[in-house]
């Protein structure tokens, strides 16, 4: 009899195992983005496209989804780098008029977080070297860094320390906001594998890159969305593979 309730102990913890296990796959099986980050994927997209009317759309369905002005505001500031500072511009203006005319509603936004101020303690360079370094996984090095040391010390001084070094936004959300820039430019292959996978290094689940590049066909167009899943496909083959071998 005592080895009979043993049994079935064990039998009810072994059930309860395998159905966490398999909730757990399932969960991770449907990841997708959150509405918050949707929002960027789509606020992102537009900025790349400098296409202001969708633009103002996707502003206000951000703050509507919970997206803090501060938030959305450090997005289009980090955008410059990688879309020119006239698109930067044009969006920030245009998050300023978004912004009027709810407050004119009676539509009171959450400022959110602000940036604190960069350490004192390193140079620029010292602290921007060391944002890559995390970011990457590892010290970043390469022919082309080699053949124009300026850009070498642009990309840590100023992209990496300036601003991926604040701190009001986290390196996935920055990885997101980039990804969906890169996808909706085009012409930037090489660019866009390479944040595939600092996102993926820095929490972006493969499911979640999936579903960024469909919004990126359903809101920008299929020849942009094809492009980025031909990309994202191949990545993900060649991790597998390795994970095989």
């Amino acid at each position: 009899m005592r080895s009979i309730k043993i049994f079935m102990v064990l039998g009810l913890y072994l059930s309860s195992l395998f159905e966490d296990l398999e909730a757990q796959q399932t969960k991770t099986k449907n990841q997708k983005l959150d509405k918050r980050e949707q929002s960027i994927v789509i606020i992102s997209a537009f900025t790349a496209k400098g296409d202001l009317i969708q633009l103002e759309k996707a502003i206000n369905d951000g703050l509507n989804a919970g997206l803090s002005i501060n938030e959305i505001k450090e997005v289009l500031v980090q955008l410059y780098a990688y879309t020119g500072f006239p698109r930067s511009l044009n969006a920030l203006h245009t998050l300023m008029n978004v912004l009027k005319e709810r407050n004119q509603k009676g539509i009171k936004d959450e400022m959110g977080k602000e940036a604190n101020p960069l350490p004192s303690d390193k140079t620029r360079l010292q602290f921007g070297t060391e944002i890559q370094t995390k970011l990457v996984g590892q010290p970043v090095k390469g022919e082309i860094y080699e053949f124009a040391p300026a850009i070498d010390q642009f990309l840590k001084e100023h992209l990496f320390g300036d601003i991926f070094g604040r701190d009001n936004l986290d390196f996935k959300t920055r990885e997101i906001a980039t990804i969906a820039a890169l996808a909706s430019l085009g012409g930037v292959g090489n660019q866009l594998r390479s944040h595939f996978g600092v996102g993926m290094y820095n929490g972006l689940a493969e499911e979640q890159l999936t579903h960024l590049v469909s919004l990126i066909s359903s809101n920008i167009g299929a020849k942009e969305g094809n492009e980025a899943n031909q990309i994202l496909q191949a990545i993900l083959k060649t991790r597998q593979s390795d994970s095989d071998n």
